[in-house]
């Protein structure tokens, strides 16, 4: 019997259809992008802030790229845990991690389950002002709802924490993937600030770091990561 004929490693173009043509349901039909207004983000914010019953303390939740990249300086940064919500790729990112035509995945709290993160108390002096810069990084596009949401700190506190959760009802929100579309995804969705598959990488790492271990995006990561995601030990 003949040996089967060795397969030439498809590049470029021809590499992408293949990818494309293995993951059905990707690229998503995302529609047009629609950025907040300065007014609406405005507004976005002061509704948020009207929430707050000031204790004297004000903390955020970070469970995605805030943990490895803060947008501001803490006074306290520590572990903590929320109830009712989970951490996964539930967002469609055409801008910083993907394109319109080959859009990237980014994390999200949904629905059920807990998370665990990291809380930040932060300095009080010019709030608004450092909360006008998390707008603008978070809030672009209102494809997440900011929240109030308690949480179990590691040292036996409880606080009230800020923190953005998924918005089930725009055309951005991916839902559940099937390990072919992350797969595709890890593959071939790039933005201006990297790969999706970087993003993922580092966010493991930064969890790993901070004493978190995240089994089921660590799962994905192994699953869909392919050769490409080598996590430090």
């Amino acid at each position: 019997m003949r040996p089967p004929p060795k397969r030439t490693p498809l590049t470029g173009a021809a590499a992408l259809s293949a990818a494309l043509a293995d993951s059905p349901c990707y690229p998503p039909l995302l529609g047009e992008a629609h950025y907040l207004s300065p007014d609406e983000l405005a507004q976005s914010l002061d509704h948020t802030l009207s929430q707050w019953h000031d204790n004297g303390e004000f903390w955020i939740f970070g469970y995605g790229s805030l943990i490895w990249r803060p947008e501001m300086a803490a006074l306290e940064a520590v572990k903590g845990r929320v109830l009712g919500y989970h951490r996964g790729l539930y967002l469609w990112s055409r801008t910083n991690r993907g394109t319109p035509l080959q859009p990237g995945l980014v994390l999200a709290l949904d629905r059920g389950g807990s998370c665990t993160g990291i809380a930040y108390r932060v300095d009080q002096t010019d709030l608004r002002g450092k909360l006008e810069a998390l707008w603008l990084r978070e809030m672009a596009m209102g494809s997440y709802r900011p929240a109030w949401l308690r949480c179990l700190l590691a040292d036996g506190r409880q606080v009230s924490v800020l923190t953005f959760v998924m918005r089930r009802g725009i055309p951005t929100y991916a839902g559940r993937l099937p390990d072919e579309v992350v797969r595709t995804v890890f593959e071939l969705a790039c933005g201006r600030y990297g790969t999706t598959l970087e993003y993922v990488t580092r966010t493991v790492e930064a969890l790993r770091e901070s004493g978190i271990c995240d089994a089921t995006l660590e799962a994905l990561l192994q699953r869909c990561g392919q050769t490409q995601a080598q996590l430090k030990p």
